[in-house]
């Protein structure tokens, strides 16, 4: 027995240490000196309290250089996926689950289209790439300690950084933050079942517009005998993108509306939440370049920033640059494809997809006039969208973020060392994708907003605008042009005294050049404007709460229809109690918020599920038909109030009853009969997914964060309301996508400049800066953007 317990004893000292050993190894080394291979001079990288690394060097190469090795130390799983992300070598880490993505993605091609683009780069963009590149791969190869945590459970070695890499993970963040190919999906499935004027109410025009006038393409796709199932697999497979209530705020105040004469800029773009945050603070230092603010690990440049003469911020145009073409195939050879001049072959490669724990899959992807095939799918006789063995079309993209040349990386670096609004301007011309609404100030005081990004052109004869897949065959669906550049909106020095967008229609009613018919529905924009006009003048203090404010101003439109549901429920009384007091305020503490949601869930369900049946319902059961519902109540719309499944005919009133009752059943067995116990936070808490092991429960634990936190879709303070159940406990209304990063940019005191982001600057899950943001940031706190005093100095010196 003793022997037993003193081997017990040494195998848990040896597992003790070999842990210690290992987190040494792994974490950053952060002081001293390092010899390195690829640099010309010396740089110098120090680190605050927080982890935030101030990168100096003698040339902008250098510095890029520094950024690429301190994102490898700090981010090196997060670049893995990055990089098997653009380049679909997903399946050769994660098996066959992945293998359809890495199709699709190999469809798409945008590694492929990455190489393209990188042929045209040239001078200090490309010199900053390359360095980039060069010091991801010297950390890795020499200076690695320890692989992270994920390599080692995967078994998976960090593959080699490549200048192309950086240009494919800027066209995945194009992909995330434009989805209108899925509204054009969700469209042509609809027509299927409804006829366009229903359409036109499930998914209804801006507000106070009437809807965009377009052919009967609901007649199209029935006489085309479309087939319902056309683009399923690709939405299944393609990675999220542009999903319906995620937006950004961004604001740019004049000196002569602030406290202290001088511009204030706020910025908070809303994605998709992550362990570690998308967003890696740092500032960089060379000769005629100082800048500061959010990087992204792959790309070597401020994303958001300041600069010692500007600052500025994004939020998405969301404009339509995405088109979907119905590729009529030849009867007789799915290598053919119907065009105004006849048969012709598609464009073909091979693509051998690495498969762990298996044999490599081998596909053929194709591309048409318009762009590649996205329908593809990897060795089946269905490989095609459409019927079993003789599919009559594929599906092929048109998108501006594949084109080549590409320049917005070279925008990027400019708007870094932009000196006025004029400059950061001019800069913005070469901006591609994703087209972006950026504010911007100087130090001068002027303030302006320029939406930057490449627009397509459609002819007067296109009669789908857009707005659902067209028909590739004919010519008068193909794009004529480009808008110039210098014609998108702006807008500069406005007598108002401010400038703020938040996904809303940013031009006036007669802006001649069309954009999109699909903007954000405006409540956050509204409820900014009442902000910024409540005050004569405005500090970081205001702003701050500003970007912290829970009041849903599309939850004070629904409030009187919920107030008007009875239900015989025993928990009735006390619920429409708490609803009295509400007032939109969406706060985590509150019960309210929660019984107003899951109302407006039930609502969703009883309304469409039965117009569109049970097989398209469930494809779309977790998307937001807020707006849609709004109306239904508003006009009292008897033919989406009545239950097409049952005789009776049922009016609005009966459905509001049957959720409110459905609501209060869901919300007592989740959290209990108290309801004034119930609170908004514990259902919707903020989640940062870690890919990939929140899938795996005894893992998520550990890698991925969760904080409750108030606000809804609607709220400033945006916490995209999911309907998806949790993938681990099944819990709904968690909040997944949310402001990945808010920052107050003080062009008069730049010291005072303060960011946050929603996780911490590491991704190691052991280190104390991995999870360092959470709590601050859901507190609505932040951290100086210039810094403090260094903790750290690391100085890296050429061998």
């Amino acid at each position: 027995m003793r022997r037993v317990l003193w081997a017990l004893v040494l195998l848990i000292v040896l597992v003790v240490a070999a842990s210690w050993w290992y987190v040494h190894q792994a974490l950053p080394k952060t002081d001293g000196v390092v010899r390195v291979q690829g640099l010309k001079a010396e740089v110098r990288i120090s680190r605050d309290a927080h982890g935030i690394p101030t990168i100096r060097g003698d040339s902008l190469a250098d510095v890029m250089w520094g950024l690429g090795f301190v994102h490898a130390q700090d981010r090196l799983w997060q670049l893995e996926m990055h990089r098997r992300v653009g380049a679909g070598q997903l399946a050769e880490a994660f098996g066959d689950s992945a293998v359809g993505t890495d199709v699709f993605l190999r469809s798409l091609g945008v590694r492929r289209a990455a190489e393209q683009q990188l042929e045209s780069v040239a001078g200090e963009a490309r010199g900053a790439l390359d360095a980039y590149a060069a010091g991801i791969n010297a950390y890795v190869a020499r200076h690695m300690g320890a692989r992270p945590p994920e390599f080692l459970a995967l078994g998976l070695q960090p593959g080699r950084w490549e200048p192309a890499d950086s240009l494919a993970w800027m066209t995945m963040m194009a992909w995330d933050l434009g989805g209108n190919w899925n509204n054009e999906l969700l469209r042509m499935r609809l027509a299927l079942k409804l006829p366009v004027e229903r359409i036109n109410e499930l998914l209804p025009p801006y507000p106070g517009e009437k809807p965009l006038p377009t052919m009967d393409y609901a007649a199209l796709y029935r006489g085309l005998r479309v087939d319902a199932g056309l683009g399923e697999r690709a939405q299944r497979d393609a990675p999220e993108s542009g999903i319906e209530g995620v937006g950004s705020n961004n604001w740019v105040v004049a000196g002569s509306h602030t406290e202290s004469g001088k511009p204030l800029l706020a910025n908070d773009p809303h994605l998709r939440l992550s362990a570690p945050a998308l967003w890696y603070f740092a500032r960089l230092e060379a000769p005629g370049y100082k800048v500061a603010g959010a990087t992204m690990p792959g790309l070597p440049a401020v994303v958001l920033g300041q600069n010692e003469h500007v600052a500025w911020g994004y939020t998405n145009t969301a404009p339509d640059v995405q088109d979907l073409y119905l590729e009529q195939l030849h009867p007789d050879d799915p290598m053919q494809y119907l065009t105004p001049e006849g048969w012709k072959r598609f464009e073909t490669r091979e693509e051998v997809i690495k498969v762990k724990g298996r044999v490599d899959t081998r596909v053929t992807v194709r591309a048409s006039r318009h762009g590649p095939v996205i329908s593809d799918a990897p060795g089946a006789a269905d490989g095609l969208t459409g019927p079993r063995g003789r599919p009559a079309y594929a599906l092929a993209m048109r998108w501006t973020a594949l084109d080549a040349p590409n320049t917005t990386f070279e925008a990027g670096l400019a708007m870094n060392k932009a000196r006025s609004v004029d400059e950061f301007v001019a800069a913005s011309a070469l901006h591609i994708a994703p087209m972006q609404n950026m504010v911007v100030a100087d130090t001068a005081g002027r303030i302006g907003m320029v939406a930057a990004g490449r627009v397509p052109v459609r002819g007067a004869e296109h009669d789908l605008r857009g707005l659902a897949p067209a028909p590739g065959w004919e010519a008068r669906y193909d794009w004529t042009g480009f808008l110039d550049p210098t014609l998108t909106p702006r807008e500069f020095d406005p007598p108002r005294g401010w400038i703020a967008t938040a996904n809303q229609r940013i031009h006036a009613a007669d802006y001649p050049h069309y954009l999109t018919s699909e903007w954000t529905v405006p409540y956050r924009q509204q409820r900014i404007e009442q902000l910024l006009q409540a005050a004569p003048r405005h500090g970081r203090a205001s702003m701050a709460a500003l970007q912290a404010d829970q009041v849903s101003l599309a939850a004070q439109r629904l409030l009187p229809w919920i107030r008007k549901a009875r239900s015989s429920h025993p928990l009735a009384a006390d619920a429409q109690q708490q609803l009295a007091g509400s007032r939109g305020n969406m706060a985590a503490d509150q019960a309210a918020p929660l019984i107003l949601w899951a109302w407006t869930r039930q609502l969703y369900q009883l309304l469409i599920a039965d117009e569109l049946g049970p097989e398209l319902w469930k494809r779309v059961d977790t998307r937001s038909f807020y707006d849609a519902v709004e109306g239904m109540l508003e006009g009292n719309n008897a033919w989406w109030c009545d239950n097409k499944t049952t005789a009776a005919a049922e009016t609005c009133q009966q459905i509001m009853d049957l959720a409110f009752d459905g609501a209060l059943r869901e919300l007592q067995a989740a959290y209990g009969a108290e309801v004034a116990a119930w609170r908004w936070g514990e259902a919707h808490q903020a989640r940062s997914e870690h890919r990939p092991f929140s899938k795996v429960k005894p893992l998520a634990q550990l890698f991925e964060l969760r904080v409750p936190v108030g606000g809804d879709t609607h709220t400033v303070n945006a916490s995209r309301v999911s309907l998806k159940p949790d993938e681990l406990s099944g819990a709904l209304y968690l909040n997944e996508h949310g402001p990945s990063l808010r920052a107050i940019y003080d062009l008069g005191t730049p010291a005072a400049s303060r960011v946050m982001h929603s996780s911490g600057q590491s991704g190691l899950p052991f280190s104390r800066l991995y999870r360092g943001f959470m709590w601050p940031w859901a507190k609505g706190e932040y951290v100086p953007l210039w810094g403090g005093e260094s903790e750290s100095e690391l100085v890296l010196q050429p061998q």
